[in-house]
C-alpha cells in the first residue's frame, strides 16, 4: 500500500501490514492500531519521530536511514564553513551593486578548530571532508569515540570546556531527552565571540529563544541553520533578520543519490529481517 501524506490518518486497511517504510507517520497515527507490525524502515536518520519505547517493548525491528544522507550533509557543512571565511555573502552583495571592490580580511581554514558535537556517521563524514583543509577536529560525544581524524575528545559531561575552545561548532546530535535544549543561553555564551555555529541535526537541540538573545548581543561570525524548533520557520521569527544568520529550509540532506541509497539500504534490512 502507498499512503501519500503521513500527516493524514491512514485507512484501516493499513492496520494489518507487517512492515512500514515511513518518517513521521506515527506522529499522526497511533502505532497501537498496527497490530501485526514487525518491521519499520525509517526514511530519516533520527529516531525522534517514533514511539521508540513501545517499539522496543513489542520487539518490532526498526531501522533508520544510516549512511543515506551523510554525504550531502557533510558537503553542505563544508560549503557553509567556506562561505563564512571566504566572505561569499559580501561578494554577492557587491556584485548586486555592480561594485569592483576587494575584501582584504579573508581567512584560511588552516589551524581553525572545528568542534563536532555528536560523532555518528554524519559527524565522521564531516571530519573526513574538513581534515584536508588543515583544521583541528575536536569531538564531543557521550561515547568514548576513537578516530585518527580526532585531535581532542570530550565527553558530553565536559561540554563547557569543549565549547570554549572551538572556532566552529557543528551540531550533529540525535534528538532525545538528553539532547533536547542542550545548547541553552549559558552554553552558547561560553563560545568565542567570533565563533561560528552550524546546526544540521534537529532544531530542538538549541534553545531558539536563547540563540536569538545571544545574537542580539552581536555574538557569532556566522550562524547556519538548516533545522528549527518549528518547521517551516514562522515568517515573523527574528532569526530571519540577523545579517550573520543563514537560513535554509531543512534541505542539507538532499542530493540526486539519496533515493538509490535508501532503496538499497531498505532492501538490505528487509533481507536481514527475513533471516
Amino acid at each position: 500500500y502507498f499512503h501519500k501524506d503521513e500527516k493524514e490518518k491512514v485507512s484501516t486497511r493499513f492496520y494489518d501490514v507487517d512492515g512500514i517504510i515511513c518518517n513521521s507517520l506515527f506522529l499522526h497515527n497511533d502505532i497501537k492500531n498496527f497490530k501485526k507490525l514487525k518491521f519499520i524502515q525509517l526514511t530519516s536518520a533520527g529516531f525522534d519521530r517514533v514511539p521508540i519505547e513501545y517499539i522496543k517493548r513489542k520487539k518490532i525491528k526498526i531501522y533508520n536511514a544510516k549512511g543515506v544522507y551523510s554525504t550531502p550533509i557533510s558537503e553542505w557543512v563544508v560549503l557553509r564553513i567556506l562561505e563564512i571565511y571566504k566572505k561569499i555573502r559580501e561578494f554577492e552583495n557587491l556584485q548586486k551593486k555592480h561594485k569592483w571592490e576587494k575584501i582584504r580580511d579573508i581567512e584560511e581554514l588552516t589551524g581553525k578548530v572545528v568542534g563536532i558535537l555528536g560523532y555518528g556517521d554524519i559527524g565522521k563524514e564531516i571530519a573526513k571532508r574538513l581534515k584536508p583543509f588543515g583544521v583541528k577536529i575536536f569531538v564531543c560525544d557521550i561515547r568514548d569515540v576513537k578516530d585518527k581524524l580526532i585531535e581532542k575528545r570530550y565527553n558530553t559531561k565536559n561540554i563547557n570546556e569543549f565549547l570554549k575552545n572551538i572556532d566552529i561548532l557543528v551540531i550533529s546530535l540525535p534528538l532525545n531527552n538528553k539532547t533536547k535544549g542542550l545548547l541553552d543561553y549559558k552554553k552558547l555564551k561560553i563560545m568565542k565571540k567570533d565563533s561560528n555555529l552550524i546546526n544540521i541535526s534537529r532544531g530542538e537541540v538549541i534553545e531558539e529563544k536563547d540563540l536569538i538573545r545571544i545574537l542580539k548581543g552581536k555574538k557569532f561570525k556566522g550562524v547556519y541553520l538548516d533545522v528549527f524548533e518549528n518547521e517551516p520557520l514562522p515568517s515573523d521569527s527574528p532569526l530571519w533578520n540577523f545579517e550573520n544568520v543563514y537560513i535554509t529550509p531543512h534541505n542539507s540532506f538532499i542530493s540526486e543519490k539519496i533515493n538509490d541509497r535508501l532503496f538499497d539500504l531498505t532492501l538490505k534490512n528487509l533481507k536481514n529481517f527475513e533471516k
